[in-house]
C-alpha cells in the first residue's frame, strides 16, 4: 500500500475512533444546562450569544432571568432597550444584547416570530457569525454544519496536531472543514455539543486532563509531548492603557443622599448606559495617570465638571477601579465631590428629553429652567463630539431602574454600602 493511502487511511481512523468515542462520552458525562433541557432554537440563540467571552457557571442565571423576562421571540422584539440591557447589566459586551434585540426584530417581522432553518437566513440575523451560526442550526436543527469557536479549535489542534495560527481567518476556515467532515450522520447536535464540553470540561487552554480524556488513546499532540503548546496562536494587541478622573458627585438640600449619573452617547462603547461622570487624565499628569489625592488631578476633575456645567468640587479621593475592554483599559481614579449651591444643567426644551422619555419614578431630573446652559458634551469620546449627555440624581433605590456598566455598578454600591454603614454607625 502507497504511502499517502496509508496515512489516508490512518487519518480516517483517527477521525472515526475521535467522533465515536467523544459521543460516548459526552452521553455519559454532558452537564444539566438549561439551554440543554429543549431544542428551542430561541433559547439555543440566547445561551450562544450569552456564552460568547462568558463562562457557562456566570452565564446560567442570566439566562434563567433573561428567559423568565423575554420568553418569546416576540416579547424580545417588542421590549425597549433600556430593560434588555438592564437585565444583561453586568454580563458585558452589551452590544451583544442590542443586536440579539436587533435580530429578534428582524426574526419577527420577515419569519414571523420563529428562528428560521436556513443557513442563509440565520447568517443574515444582526450579531451571527460562523460560529452562532453553526451551533442554532447544529443544536436546535440538527443540520450537520460546523460550530468552531476557541474551545473546538484548540481541541482539534491537539488531536490532530495541527500548527496553523488559530488567530489567522484561513486556519478558522481550515478547522470548519474538518468539523464537518467529524460530524456522525444524524448526531450534529450531540456532536457539536460533545466538541464544546470536551474543549471545557477536560481539553482545558491550561493543565489539560490527559489523564481521563476519552480520545487520548490516539492525541497525537500528547503523543509529541506537546499538549500545553497548542493550539498556535499570535498574541492580540494589549488593550491600551487609559487613566480616567471620574466625579461622584453628592447631592444637597433636596438632592441629599442622591449622586449624580450621566448616559452614554446613543452609538459607540457602552452606547445608551448610565456611568458616573469621568474623562480622560491628561498627560501632564504623568503619562496619562494621576495618583490618588493628587492636587492636579483634582483640580482638572473640578474644570471639566465646570466646563460640563455640572456645579462641583472635588473633595477626596474616594477609590480606584480598573475595567478592561477588548482594545482599551480604564483606570477610575474616583473623587468624592459636592455639588456647590449653583444650578445645574438642563436640556435644551426643544430637545425634551424628559417630556419624551419621562422620568423613572423616584429619580431626579433636572429641573427646567434650572440654567440656560446645555448638558455636557461626550467631546472627550472618539466619533461623538456633539453628542449630548443626560443627566439624573439618583439613589440607591432608583439604580434598578437604570442599566449600569460593571465597573460603575459596582462603584455606586461600594459608595452606598459605606454611606448606609456610616449612617448605621452614626
Amino acid at each position: 500500500m502507497a504511502q499517502e493511502e496509508r496515512q489516508d487511511m490512518e487519518r480516517r481512523q483517527d477521525m472515526e475512533f475521535f467522533s465515536r468515542h467523544l459521543l460516548e462520552w459526552y452521553h455519559e458525562q454532558k452537564r444539566d444546562l438549561p439551554w440543554r433541557r429543549s431544542r428551542d432554537p430561541y433559547h439555543i440563540w440566547v445561551s450562544e450569544i450569552m456564552l460568547q467571552q462568558t463562562r457557562v457557571d456566570t452565564v446560567i442565571p442570566y439566562f434563567n432571568r433573561f428567559i423568565g423576562r423575554f420568553p418569546t421571540i416576540e416579547s424580545l422584539a417588542e421590549a425597549p432597550e433600556e430593560e434588555v440591557l438592564k437585565c444583561w447589566e453586568g454580563l458585558g459586551y452589551y452590544s451583544r444584547a442590542r443586536n440579539l434585540q436587533h435580530a429578534a426584530r428582524q426574526v419577527k417581522e420577515t419569519y414571523g416570530g420563529k428562528v428560521p432553518d436556513d443557513r442563509e437566513a440565520v447568517f443574515g440575523l444582526k450579531g451571527v457569525g460562523p460560529y452562532t451560526a453553526g451551533a442554532i442550526l447544529s443544536i436546535a436543527f440538527n443540520r450537520p454544519e460546523p460550530a468552531v469557536d476557541g474551545n473546538v479549535m484548540r481541541v482539534l489542534s491537539r488531536f490532530f496536531l495541527l500548527e496553523d495560527d488559530i488567530a489567522k481567518a484561513k486556519t478558522r476556515v481550515k478547522m470548519e472543514g474538518l468539523a464537518k467532515e467529524l460530524i456522525p450522520a444524524g448526531e450534529a447536535s450531540h456532536f457539536n455539543q460533545a466538541l464544546m464540553e470536551h474543549g471545557a470540561l477536560v481539553c482545558t487552554p491550561k493543565s489539560p486532563r490527559c489523564l481521563v480524556c476519552p480520545v487520548m488513546e490516539r492525541c497525537a499532540g500528547r503523543f509529541a509531548g506537546r499538549e500545553t503548546e497548542l493550539p498556535v496562536k499570535t498574541k492580540a494587541k494589549p488593550p491600551r492603557p487609559e487613566t480616567r478622573l471620574a466625579a461622584l458627585v453628592e447631592g444637597r438640600g433636596e438632592r441629599a443622599g442622591r449622586v449624580l449619573v450621566r448616559q452614554r452617547p446613543s452609538s459607540g462603547l457602552l452606547a445608551r448606559m448610565w456611568e458616573l461622570p469621568h474623562w480622560p487624565a491628561p498627560e501632564a499628569l504623568g503619562a496619562g495617570t494621576a495618583r490618588p489625592g493628587d492636587a492636579a488631578a483634582m483640580d482638572r476633575l473640578r474644570r471639566s465638571l465646570s466646563e460640563a456645567g455640572i456645579s462641583a468640587r472635588p473633595e477626596e479621593h474616594f477609590m480606584a477601579a480598573e475595567h478592561t475592554f477588548s482594545h482599551i483599559h480604564w483606570t477610575l481614579q474616583v473623587y468624592r465631590c459636592r455639588e456647590e449651591p449653583l444650578p445645574l444643567p438642563v436640556a435644551a426644551e426643544a430637545r425634551g428629553p424628559y417630556a419624551v422619555q419621562g422620568t423613572a419614578e423616584g429619580a431626579t431630573a433636572l429641573s427646567p429652567g434650572a440654567s440656560t446652559k446645555e448638558p455636557e458634551l461626550f467631546a472627550d469620546e472618539a466619533g461623538h463630539d456633539g453628542d449630548r449627555a443626560e443627566i439624573r440624581w439618583i439613589g440607591r433605590e432608583d439604580m434598578a431602574k437604570y442599566a449600569f456598566p460593571n465597573v460603575f455598578l459596582k462603584l455606586l454600591n461600594a459608595y452606598f454600602d459605606q454611606r448606609d454603614s456610616a449612617e448605621f454607625s452614626g
